[in-house]
């Protein structure tokens, strides 16, 4: 993802293909900070990448000395977090022409200028819009290289996988083979709206666990972590309908705000969980 991996690509402002992949991404970006939110609760880590990619420009007054500069530049995050308004994480991209960020700093960016993001589990990349569309932009072999260069499976050009397809009950592709000339189911695009009413596995396995615990424990319903989000914020924020409906039957607040003044309906709102939401109505949330 950095140096050799990551060249740096030019396409005109006004290329709509691209904007619309972007636009794409913020879209199902609930995916992607879903199963980060899962994976900081793996003992064993499960995800071998997760990064965002993020427009950058330099302000007014920086650009006016350099008007060379490019005017935006996509870059990659990883470490990524996110508290439901703000994205965070570590650029690891050194800039072409831009002056006011470098590669190694930790920045926080609002959710606007996200353009596209990605995860690699068992190998396989989930999202990536941007990077299918340049990808279908290549020849064949420079598809090839570019696919080596970052030593994952990207999948046919054209497919965009948000969840791997155990996590929806679609059986899992073999991948491909000495002898796969011979002939192979091709793949097909996942459905999308399969997706958004199928709980992540890791939140219907959590479920059991977390009612004992909250049953042995009743003030952890109440406890916040690191950053004051309590288990009902994190789980609103991460789309989890089993976790949130558990919290409250042992007492959460609906309405209890986290420290950058959301409730959980709000969380929950901010990518969509629409589930997620009509669960914290019916328990009072305003």
């Amino acid at each position: 993802m950095s140096g050799s991996k990551s060249p740096i690509f030019k396409s005109p402002g006004e290329d709509a293909e691209m904007q619309q992949a972007a636009a794409q991404a913020r879209q199902n970006f609930r995916y992607f900070w879903r199963e980060m939110a899962w994976e900081q609760r793996r003992i064993i880590p499960g995800l071998e990448l997760a990064g965002v990619k993020v427009s950058f420009s330099d302000p007014p007054v920086v650009r006016a000395r350099n008007p060379g500069a490019l005017e935006v530049e996509h870059m990659w995050l990883l470490e990524v977090d996110f508290d439901g308004r703000q994205i965070q994480g570590t650029l690891i991209n050194s800039p072409h022409s831009l002056k006011s960020v470098r590669e190694g700093d930790r920045v926080t960016i609002p959710g606007k200028q996200l353009f596209d993001w990605m995860y690699v589990l068992g190998g396989t990349v989930f999202g990536g819009f941007t990077v299918d569309l340049m990808r279908s932009r290549m020849s064949k072999s420079e598809r090839m290289q570019h696919d080596r260069a970052w030593g994952f499976d990207f999948g046919e050009v054209g497919i965009v996988n948000l969840v791997p397809p155990d996590y929806i009950g679609d059986p899992v592709n073999k991948k491909k083979g000495l002898f796969s000339f011979l002939g192979s189911a091709k793949s097909t695009p996942q459905d999308y709206a399969k997706v958004a009413a199928t709980e992540h596995p890791m939140s219907v396995n959590m479920r059991q666990s977390l009612d004992q615990a909250l049953s042995k424990n009743p003030e952890m319903v109440h406890q916040g972590d690191d950053r004051g989000y309590t288990f009902i914020h994190q789980l609103s924020l991460a789309g989890s309908l089993d976790g949130v409906d558990v919290c409250l039957k042992h007492g959460a607040d609906p309405n209890a705000t986290a420290p950058n003044g959301m409730t959980p309906y709000a969380l929950a709102k901010c990518l969509g969980w629409k589930r997620v939401m009509e669960r914290l109505q019916q328990a009072g949330a305003t």
